[in-house]
């Protein structure tokens, strides 16, 4: 986390309200320029820091020196100084220098230097390849401690680097160092899944089942592993294993349902249903969601309905209504969702809700003027809410009433200027839907300066760089939010920049990748419409 910057001096204090002001409007070189201004005018060991942060933000490496340089000479030469050291020649492609800082960084004695080795050398660099190679000659120069949790770490980004050779290799490595601990051979086990050799994994999955019946943590993580095949029937059976309590069974029905495996579903709704109608509000609650799942709808009403008390009981009736709805009464859905909008004793957040769930039904009936009304209703209760007033502009864009759409988020920002999400999705919008790419981009630019690692905000960069047409540079953006994020939406534009590119093999692979994701995802779609992939 950066230093928080002391009080700025007299000197210092107009460029850093500039700086703000500018960092504020997404404006990153100007915010980089003004706090650099002021960490020379103050001699402030914080606003050093920042300033080095923010140009590394605005790839304005020409500053970051310069800051990094102040930041150095006003502090000891600590870990985070040495991380962003490193950033910077990662950045500059300055493969040497960069060998080095990680060297020193993952020999230090400091047992958790190697996170800030792993950082940088995850996100610092604009190269995959570059950082795949430095990996490497890591491993070929013993750097990495001899620590499980730091192999650990760096078979995964092996992976994210998409260098399947490097990652077998660290692999055999960590098997060789620590045998027999079984988040080893579940990193293997992944390594397989994300080289495509399916049933390899599930082999070495199914090895762990021993350790899995002792260990819930183990079970939690193979179930993970095995939803990510694909076979969410396989992750519900490995949870199964064990004692049982309302959050396994709750994911046991949740992957169930996932899988759409509805006889499994039914076997586990009816043995909890044997064990009693007890007073418990999640069980209950649960009870009603899996007889939902199974269209028994009449059994999940009731389910709902005879959920006792607690925060359950506001989610019961939420539910109840969506049953009626489902059930064609209609007439009482809408009349529940009323009672819950004038239910004090629910509280704002469930009153709240209570609109949103109408103007859903109101959206699923094709009502039009009855979703906005919803809206209006509820931003009259509760003026701009900033949930009513995002599902809103969501619905304005479904519209194609891009400038509706503009307007509520815009409120949203005017309340809360570093909503990221809002930020994001105009700053998405506006690159998506219009031609005002300079715009967009300053709102990208303000999201990322306040949540730099969201793969979200980062696709978005990367999205507006394309539209830009400065296609390279939004290839390096976008592989870096499907890295950190396996999306539908992430994958097709990867996969259009690509074909755009002349790349059009690759860029199959990721519109068959978005495909298995959610093969009715808009941007694959659209992506699929546009290059006649």
């Amino acid at each position: 986390m950066a230093a928080k910057p002391a009080k700025p001096s007299d000197g210092a204090l107009e460029p850093v309200m500039a700086g703000e002001f500018a960092l504020q409007s997404g404006q990153l070189k100007d915010a980089a320029r003004w706090y650099l201004e002021a960490a020379r005018t103050s001699g402030d060991i914080g606003l050093a820091e920042r300033a080095t942060r923010i140009a590394l933000l605005a790839n304005d490496d020409a500053r970051a020196a310069e800051a990094l340089k102040l930041w150095r000479e006003q502090s000891p030469r600590s870990l985070a100084i040495r991380a962003a050291e490193t950033t910077l020649s990662l950045r500059r492609g300055d493969a040497p220098a960069a060998r080095k800082q990680l060297e020193e960084l993952l020999r230090d004695p400091d047992k958790t230097a190697w996170a800030h080795a792993f950082v940088a050398l995850g996100s610092g660099g604009k190269d995959p390849k570059l950082g795949a190679r430095l990996l490497g000659q890591l491993i070929d120069d013993n750097a990495i401690p001899n620590q499980l949790q730091a192999w650990l770490a760096f078979g995964g980004l092996a992976q994210r680097l998409d260098d399947e050779p490097l990652a077998e290799r660290i692999v055999a490595e960590v098997v060789k160092r620590f045998p027999g601990e079984p988040r080893v051979a579940l990193l293997g086990a992944s390594q397989l899944r994300e080289a495509g050799k399916t049933e390899e994994a599930k082999q070495a999955l199914a090895k762990l089942l021993p350790q899995a019946a002792r260990d819930p943590d183990i079970r939690r993580a193979m179930a993970a592993e095995y939803d990510l095949l694909g076979d969410s029937v396989a992750a519900a059976d490995v949870l199964a294993q064990g004692p049982q309590d309302d959050r396994s069974y709750g994911l046991r029905a949740s992957l169930l349902a996932k899988s759409e495996d509805k006889a499994a579903l039914t076997k586990l709704y009816d043995e909890l249903r044997k064990q009693g109608a007890q007073p418990n509000p999640s069980r209950r609650l649960l009870l009603g969601q899996m007889a939902e799942f199974l269209k028994r709808n009449d059994e999940a009403l009731e389910w709902y309905r005879g959920v006792p008390g607690g925060q359950e009981r506001w989610v019961a009736r939420l539910r109840s209504a969506n049953m009626l709805y489902q059930l064609d009464r209609k007439d009482e859905a809408y009349a529940e969702v009323r009672k819950l909008q004038a239910d004090a004793g629910a509280g704002e957040d469930v009153q709240r809700d209570a609109y949103l769930l109408e103007s859903e039904l109101r959206a699923k009936d094709k009502d039009d003027a009855g979703e906005l009304a919803a809206f209006a209703r509820g931003l009259g209760a509760y003026p701009d809410d900033g949930a009513l007033l995002y599902a809103r502009a969501l619905a304005w864009e479904r519209r194609d009433r891009i400038d509706r759409a503009e307007a509520d988020l815009r409120k949203i920002l005017v309340a809360e200027p570093d909503n990221v999400a809002a930020l994001n999705a105009l700053g998405y919008t506006l690159a998506d839907r219009t031609t005002r790419y300079a715009e967009a981009m300053e709102l990208i630019d303000r999201a990322r300066a306040a949540d730099p690692s969201n793969a979200a905000i980062i696709d978005s960069h990367g999205w507006v760089l394309y539209r830009l047409g400065r296609n390279e540079e939004a290839l390096v953006q976008l592989r870096r939010a499907f890295t950190l994020q396996k999306d539908p939406e992430i994958a097709a534009h990867v996969g259009e920049v690509l074909w755009v590119l002349g790349k059009k093999e690759e860029a199959r692979r990721y519109f068959d990748e978005a495909r298995k994701l959610d093969p009715e995802n808009r941007a694959l779609r659209r992506a699929l419409s546009k290059t006649g992939a």
